[in-house]
């Protein structure tokens, strides 16, 4: 039996609810860390919030950003997301 890792899904299936209407999607280049800055201050989100969005640490927030540590594929999705859909951020941080 194939382990299916639960976060995973979750975030996979997410992408569709919240992709499904939209003909343009949001894309963040998995070698580019640069983006992840960007992502951050187009929410307009402080670093805290958005690592309180993110369910990291702000520390780990500033390693992403000055390219000292590599997101997670799961953690580059929910980014993905809070950067398609704002409202979403605020979900989380709840």
């Amino acid at each position: 039996m194939e382990y299916k890792d639960p976060e995973f899904e979750l975030l996979s299936s997410l992408e569709l609810i919240v992709f499904k209407d939209s003909p343009q999607t949001v894309t963040l280049p998995r070698t580019s860390l640069t983006e992840i800055e960007q992502v951050r201050k187009g929410t307009g989100l402080k670093i805290d919030d958005f690592a309180r969005a993110m369910g990291v640490s702000v520390t780990m927030v500033q390693e992403w950003e000055s390219k000292r540590l590599r997101p997670t594929s799961t953690e580059m999705n929910l980014m993905r997301l809070i950067q398609a859909n704002p409202r979403l951020s605020k979900q989380l941080m709840e």
